[in-house]
């Protein structure tokens, strides 16, 4: 099977349909969403019914942690409580249900699908160095994990030694994920990446050919960055957006 993972659309509607229309170039079997459908972006209704309609049709999907369904806590910094009540109150029932309904994590065969770690993945650890995903690895046997949450792609691997690797890649390049090794890939952001590319992100794994392909998606970023401050959402959401950090 070939399987589109996407990963933190963040309420990007323009990001989200570079990278539906990116995807009807290529082969594809499965369908796997990561989570973050909403948050810090400006169209949260939007991409809610669109991830909605995908899994009807089969596609696959994890909750993230700005897919709650309730009032931020007041632990949260002001920034991060203002956009998760924003985007609660724009969705309706049937949305702010079909996120709550979403599952932590999946697993398909020797795959582990999680937001952010498999390590406690309800208190979403971000995998963002070695250390994490050697701490990743010791909490699942699974062949391959597969995660978001950090919004840059990286790419692990735990050796035959117990060495945690950490793996340089070339986007579109097909990354052989060798069978002696178990892998750990965090799969960048659709909506809000932060690898100063400012293109949307997204990976394809091939689990014929036991291969993983990291995608950049350039689209309108303006657009979005606009719809931002018409909302009245933080500046820095939109400056982001802009500049890829």
């Amino acid at each position: 099977m070939r399987l589109a993972l996407l990963s933190d659309i963040h309420a990007n509607k323009e990001a989200f349909e570079a990278v539906l229309t990116d995807l009807e170039q290529h082969d594809i079997d499965q369908l796997v969403f990561l989570g973050d459908v909403v948050g810090y972006g400006p169209d949260p209704e939007w991409c809610v019914d669109t991830l909605e309609l995908l899994v009807k049709e089969g596609a696959l999907a994890l909750r993230g942690n700005h897919d709650r369904s309730t009032p931020a806590p007041d632990s949260l910094n002001p920034a991060a409580r203002k956009i998760i009540d924003w985007t609660v109150n724009r969705l309706n029932a049937r949305q702010r249900l079909f996120l709550a309904d979403l599952p932590y994590q999946l697993v398909l065969g020797d795959l582990l699908c999680v937001h952010a770690s498999p390590d406690q993945p309800q208190q979403w650890c971000p995998v963002s160095d070695a250390a994490a995903a050697a701490a990743s690895f010791a909490a699942s046997a699974a062949r391959v994990i597969l995660c978001g949450h950090v919004h840059r792609p990286a790419l692990y691997s735990l050796d035959l030694a117990s060495k945690i690797n950490t793996h340089g890649f070339t986007p579109r390049t097909a990354i052989p994920l060798l069978a002696s090794r178990r892998w750990l890939a965090v799969i960048g952001s659709v909506g809000q990446p932060r690898d100063g590319s400012g293109c949307a992100g997204y990976a394809i794994l091939d689990q014929a050919q036991n291969s993983l392909s990291y995608r950049q998606v350039a689209y309108d970023s303006l657009i979005t960055a606009d719809k931002v401050r018409a909302a009245q959402l933080p500046e820095a959401f939109a400056r982001r957006l802009i500049l890829g950090v």
